[in-house]
């Protein structure tokens, strides 16, 4: 074999067996999970690859690990594959949180707001504005519901809600969202169709369980600027609210 002939011969190899490199590296890199980390992360988050996934009605309950350290996340209830990389960069650390649908009790656990299949870096991370909630819940249309006997509207809470802190109150609303068995207690938020300002939604703490669709009669305590961490920051809630029948 001619010079020439023998250095094209052993470039083409160089070339196919980089090739074959390149292929391997690519499989190894989509069946390794958190093997090969991002280096643009935000300094907050974390790159977990999911062991166990445990659904219910409401919550997705992750066995996550990352740098030999394995931990629970909990979430709203959302599609998680076993194997697969996911990041998250807000969360708050539970003890003994307990979980009636699984009729368990985690030790410690992890509940998580922003957990994704997308590198959090610097670039995307969400932003918050200073006193508004991360949970904002979009407004329902069509709804016109009388405050009960004694009440009040969502807008006269809102609007005289320096007067109404820290005072017990009466509020008839339509369920638009449940979330149960967070930070030991269930979250509702009702509206009635009225608003002040762009403040249309009310959030409220208990222990009653309701759905999407029911209208209800809460009695309560409101609360001012109420930070629980984590994102969950609201400018006006009702707490330790009870369900009244009518």
């Amino acid at each position: 074999m001619k010079s020439n002939q023998r250095k094209q011969y052993v470039k083409i190899q160089f070339k196919i067996i980089l090739l074959i490199c390149k292929i391997i590296f690519v499989m190894v890199s989509c069946h390794s999970g958190n093997s090969i980390k991002i280096s643009n992360l935000a300094p907050d988050a974390h790159q977990v690859t999911a062991k166990e996934v445990l659904q219910t009605n409401s919550y997705t309950y992750v066995h996550v690990t990352a740098d030999n350290r394995d931990y629970w996340i909990a979430i709203i209830k959302s599609e998680v594959e076993t194997g697969k990389t996911y990041y998250w960069s807000e969360g708050v650390a539970m003890k003994d949180f307990p979980s009636k649908e699984l009729n368990r009790t985690f030790p410690s656990i992890y509940l998580v707001q922003d957990f994704t299949d997308q590198p959090i870096t610097l670039e995307n991370l969400p932003t918050t504005p200073s006193g508004t909630s991360s949970q904002k819940t979009p407004e329902k249309t069509g709804i016109s519901i009388a405050p009960p006997e004694g009440g009040s509207t969502i807008a006269e809470l809102y609007s005289l809600k320096d007067l109404f802190n820290g005072k017990k109150v009466r509020v008839r609303g339509e369920v638009v969202k449940f979330a149960g068995e967070i930070m030991d207690r269930n979250w509702v938020h009702i509206q009635d169709g009225t608003r002040s300002g762009d403040q249309y939604d009310l959030a409220i703490t208990t222990q009653d369980i309701v759905k999407a669709g029911d209208i209800v009669v809460f009695e309560g305590t409101i609360t001012l600027n109420r930070d629980f961490g984590a994102g969950y920051f609201y400018e006006m809630i009702m707490e330790d609210a009870s369900l009244l029948s009518e």
